[in-house]
C-alpha cells in the first residue's frame, strides 16, 4: 500500500473524531448552552462510572484470555517508559525555559501523561474500519483494538494517579494547605496541657504526617477508578474459562447481562468526543503563559516522544519481547504520539497550579493533535505494514 492510500487511512478517523469535537465545543458555547461547563460535568460522572466501565469490562471479557495476556506484558512497561520520559524531558524543558515555579506542575503533567486511554479507544478501532487497512480483518482487528486501547486505558489511570499525581503534588509550589495545617496543629497545641505537648502531641504529629504523605502519594480512590474496576471484572471473565462460556456466546446462559452492559459502554465514545471538544473552549479566555512553553511542550509530545517510541518498539521487536502482531505494534507506537491526558485537569485544580495555562496548552496541543496524528498514524501504519 502506498502511503497515500495509508495518509487516507489514517486521517479520515481522526477527521471523524475532529468534527464531533467541532460539534462538542459549539455546544458548549455560550451562545448555544447546552453542553456547558455544569452539564460536562454531569456527563462526565456518567461516562466515568457508567459508559467507560461498561466498555472497557466488556471488550476485555471477550478478547483477552490468558494466553493473549502473556503476550500483553510490554504493554504496561511501554507506557511507564512513556512517562517516565515525558517527565525527564519536561524537567529539560522548565529549565532551559526558565518556567516560572507555579507552571512546573503544569508542564510535568501535560508532558508526562498522554491521552492513551479515550483518545486510543476511539482511533485504533476506527482504523481497523477503514478500507485498505493493514491492521488485519475489519471485525477481528476491532475487537482486539478495543481491548488494547481498554488495557491502556486501565494502565494509564493506575499511572496518572501514581506516578503523575506524585510528581505535580511535588513539584506545586501551593503551600495554602500546609500552611493551614500547620496553622491548625499550633492552635491545637495551645488548648493541650503542656505536660502532654511534649509526650504526646508530638508523636501523634508525626504519626499524622506519615499517614497524610502516604494518603496524598497515593489515591487508593482514584488508583482504582470504575475504568480500572471494568478491566479487572473484564479480565476475570476473559480468563476463567467457566464465566466465560456462562456470559459469552450465542448459547450462553447470561447473554443479556454482556449485551446490556456492551449496550450501555456504546455510550462512552460520543460522549467523550463532545465533553473534549467542550473542555477545549476553556483555552480560548487566554493566558498569560509564554509562547516558548508551549511550543517546548508540542515539541515534547508531538516530536520527541514520537521518535523516541519508535526507538523502544522497534528494539523490542528486535530483541523478539513484542510480537508480530501489526495492530499490538501500532498501539504501541501510537501511546508515543497522543496529546495531554485531559484527566490530568483534575489534578492541577486540587493544587490550584495553573488551570488557565493548562487551558491554553489543552486548546494548542490537540489543535495542532489534528495535524501530527494524521502524520504520525501514516508513519506507524507503513512501519508495521
Amino acid at each position: 500500500m502506498g502511503l497515500w492510500d495509508l495518509f487516507v487511512t489514517a486521517s479520515v478517523p481522526i477527521l471523524n473524531v475532529l468534527l464531533v469535537a467541532i460539534v462538542g465545543a459549539f455546544l458548549a458555547t455560550n451562545h448555544i448552552g447546552i453542553l456547558g461547563e455544569e452539564t460536562r460535568k454531569h456527563l462526565n460522572n456518567v461516562v466515568f462510572y457508567a459508559f467507560n466501565p461498561a466498555l472497557e469490562a466488556t471488550n476485555m471479557a471477550r478478547t483477552i484470555t490468558m494466553e493473549s495476556m502473556a503476550l500483553l506484558w510490554f504493554m504496561p512497561l511501554n507506557l511507564l517508559l512513556n512517562f517516565i520520559i515525558g517527565s525527564m524531558l519536561a524537567w529539560i524543558l522548565i529549565h532551559i525555559a526558565k518556567a516560572p515555579t507555579r507552571l512546573r506542575a503544569v508542564i510535568f503533567a501535560t508532558c508526562s501523561a498522554g491521552n492513551v486511554g479515550n483518545l486510543l479507544l476511539v482511533l485504533i478501532p476506527a482504523m481497523c474500519k477503514e478500507k485498505g487497512s493493514t491492521l488485519g480483518p475489519p471485525d477481528v482487528c476491532h475487537n482486539y483494538a478495543l481491548a488494547y486501547a481498554c488495557l491502556s486505558m486501565a494502565t494509564c489511570t493506575v499511572l496518572q494517579w501514581s506516578y503523575v499525581f506524585n510528581i505535580v503534588r511535588i513539584s506545586s509550589t501551593s503551600i495554602k494547605h500546609k500552611m493551614n495545617h500547620e496553622h491548625a496543629l499550633e492552635e491545637n497545641i495551645s488548648l493541650l496541657p503542656k505536660s502532654c505537648t511534649n509526650e504526646m502531641v508530638i508523636p501523634l504529629n508525626k504519626f499524622e504526617r506519615l499517614l497524610m504523605k502516604f494518603s496524598r502519594a497515593i489515591d487508593l480512590k482514584k488508583l482504582f477508578a470504575p475504568s480500572t474496576i471494568g478491566v479487572i471484572i473484564g479480565f476475570i471473565i476473559g480468563v476463567v474459562p467457566q464465566i466465560r462460556k456462562a456470559m459469552i456466546g450465542e448459547n450462553a446462559p447470561l447473554r443479556p447481562i454482556h449485551d446490556s452492559a456492551t449496550l450501555l459502554g456504546k455510550g462512552a465514545i460520543p460522549s467523550l468526543i463532545l465533553m473534549m471538544g467542550g473542555n477545549l473552549t476553556k483555552g480560548l479566555r487566554g493566558s498569560e503563559i509564554k509562547f516558548s512553553l508551549i511550543i517546548g511542550v508540542l515539541l515534547i509530545r508531538y516530536m520527541a516522544l514520537p521518535l523516541l517510541g519508535i526507538a523502544i518498539v522497534k528494539g523490542a521487536i528486535h530483541l523478539g519481547i513484542v510480537h508480530s502482531d501489526p495492530l499490538y505494534q501500532f498501539t504501541l507506537l501510537m501511546q508515543y504520539a497522543v496529546p495531554p491526558a485531559m484527566n490530568i485537569t483534575s489534578m492541577i485544580q486540587m493544587f490550584d497550579a495553573g488551570v488557565g495555562e493548562l487551558a491554553v496548552i489543552f486548546l494548542w496541543a490537540y489543535a495542532v493533535a489534528a495535524v501530527t496524528l494524521t502524520l504520525w498514524s501514516t508513519l506507524f501504519l507503513w512501519l508495521v505494514s
